[in-house]
């Protein structure tokens, strides 16, 4: 993954929980910052850089994700008090995705999804327990008429207790129910067979590999950065392992 320096505060989106913002880049390039000292802290990072990557390696689309530094300097040149404590909470690595201009929310009454995109979106979500793809928010974007997958920072909630977490893995996803796409995901086992193939322990591990120490140290039981990476991707691969319970709960979902 690319560094990049954040080097103008552009404006707040203030429909996310956490108030992400665009920013300017040292590249010139525009992104979507999620801050690090936002209320979620580094965990939406990691489920954000994690669970985005692993949606690149299934072959669904999602805007570049980079690291971005931010100087906390940036702060005295913003009139809201809310955001100046936020850039100086978040000074140091963050993390970003690039911004789609002239891109809007997929709105599931205007676009439509064919069966077996909508199926490898739901399979994804349920894989990683994203929590957040609802009708009400359905963080995709529609862009150059193609599907992007956005703000996955809620999704890995199991990282929010490690106890017990080995035996956690191969629980359902209750919640898919909720998914916008489940009505049109008709290929749910062919999306199992197809996107099981893309997905091995090696692909986890590098994914994994890829977030930095600063964000996995300080309120997790585990000795090292190393031992804490390890936890992720020993989860991930086995709610990888048959019987994949989260697949049949929302086949199940969607024939209600």
């Amino acid at each position: 993954m690319r560094t990049v320096s954040a080097t103008r505060y552009v404006t707040p989106l203030r429909e996310g929980g956490s108030l992400p913002a665009i920013v300017e880049a040292d590249d010139a390039g525009l992104y979507v910052l999620k801050f690090r000292g936002a209320g979620q802290g580094p965990k939406a990072l990691i489920a954000e850089l994690v669970a985005g990557e692993i949606a690149r390696a299934l072959g669904l689309r999602v805007p570049e994700i980079v690291f971005v530094e931010l100087d906390g300097d940036l702060a005295r040149t913003e009139p809201d008090p809310e955001i100046q404590h936020l850039i100086r909470a978040s000074a140091g690595l963050n993390l970003a995705l690039d911004y789609l201009p002239g891109s809007v929310t997929f709105d599931p009454v205007v676009e439509s999804v064919d069966a077996e995109l909508a199926s490898a979106v739901v399979w994804f979500d349920a894989f990683v327990s994203n929590v957040d793809r609802t009708a009400r928010n359905t963080n995709m974007l529609m862009w150059h008429r193609r599907l992007w997958l956005i703000d996955h920072g809620a999704a890995l909630y199991f990282h929010h207790d490690w106890s017990g977490y080995l035996e956690r893995a191969n629980a359902p996803f209750a919640r898919i129910r909720d998914h916008v796409l489940l009505p049109y995901a008709g290929a749910l086992r062919e999306a199992d067979a197809r996107l099981t193939g893309l997905l091995d322990e090696d692909t986890i591990r590098r994914i994994v590999a890829q977030v930095p120490d600063a964000w996995l140290l300080g309120d997790a039981p585990f000795a090292d950065a190393a031992a804490h990476r390890d936890a992720y991707a020993q989860y991930l691969c086995r709610r990888l392992r048959q019987p994949r319970e989260f697949v049949e709960e929302a086949i199940r979902a969607r024939d209600v």
